[in-house]
């Protein structure tokens, strides 16, 4: 299994030389296993990921997982360059009860006037809509999928991944302290290989040390993130949805910060592979 980040900015997209190092797309991750493979979220960072499926030539078949259907994990869709060519079919998976009409609703009101000039009706890929929801886990390939409910306004899905006895949890826009941790979360945390977790605050931010408080806005701090995954026993931390007003040497240096609670904490990067296990697992 391989996770790679195509975008790991929140809220909003960001550009220039003080956010390229870390990177200024919003949401978008792929989990990879041979020839199968899953997309979480379809932020900005789609858009790229699209373009290199074309290159290589596929997979024909492509599942994309929603954590929730906050424009900066929607809105690079529309630029998905699959999603426009006969020969891909996707399996979209929306989160909830109701995630597949809504999921479909969704991207299809993104498209129309005014908002885009192009209808999701000119997408010629073969597409399904399905429902994620908690304690029903989902079947892809060789993954196995399980999906949580998370803290977030307006509600959000984490979701627990594994495959070839590895695991890996995306947890994105999550508003959570070892205070509001719940045995479900806990649960699906244990034990973890790699735990990518909500991370856009530092403390002061949170507060309203600096700015407006922010409590209740559905994010962590990076500090926050450390102690739970420490807590949780998940082997690396990677901090994400990274906020727009931060450069790559604030990013840095709340990273730094949160080693001092567990210390194998990194800021996801834009292009970054983490490889679990040998490749051969995954032939």
């Amino acid at each position: 299994m391989e996770v790679r980040f195509w975008g790991v900015r929140g809220s909003v997209a960001a550009s220039g030389a003080q956010v390229a190092g870390i990177g200024g797309n919003t949401s978008c991750v792929e989990v990879r296993c041979g020839d199968h493979l899953l997309i979480l979220d379809a932020g900005t960072g789609i858009r790229a990921l699209g373009d290199e499926i074309l290159r290589g030539g596929g997979p024909g078949t492509l599942t994309l997982l929603f954590s929730h259907l906050h424009w900066d994990h929607v809105q690079g869709f529309p630029f998905f360059a699959p999603a426009y060519g006969h020969s891909f079919f996707l399996r979209l998976i929306g989160p909830g009860a109701e995630g597949d009409r809504t999921l479909r609703d969704v991207l299809a009101r993104q498209m129309e006037p005014p908002n885009f000039p192009v209808p999701l009706s000119a997408m010629r890929a073969r597409m399904t809509f399905e429902a994620a929801s908690p304690d029903t886990p989902l079947e892809v390939g060789p993954f196995r999928v399980y999906p949580f409910a998370v803290p977030h306004p307006q509600g959000c899905m984490g979701y627990r991944i594994e495959s070839e006895g590895k695991s890996f949890v995306y947890m994105t826009d999550v508003e959570l302290s070892l205070r509001t941790l719940t045995g479900e979360i806990g649960s699906a945390l244990a034990g973890a290989d790699a735990l990518l977790i909500d991370a856009q605050y530092t403390p002061e931010e949170y507060e309203g040390e600096k700015g407006p408080c922010r409590r209740g806005w559905g994010h962590s701090t990076m500090i926050d993130a450390a102690r739970v995954a420490f807590a949780a026993g998940v082997r690396r931390l990677f901090l994400f949805h990274h906020d727009p007003a931060h450069n790559d040497d604030m990013v840095e240096n709340m990273a730094e910060e949160a080693r001092a609670y567990f210390n194998a904490a990194e800021p996801a990067r834009e292009g970054k592979r983490v490889l679990f296990g040998e490749r051969s697992l995954c032939a």
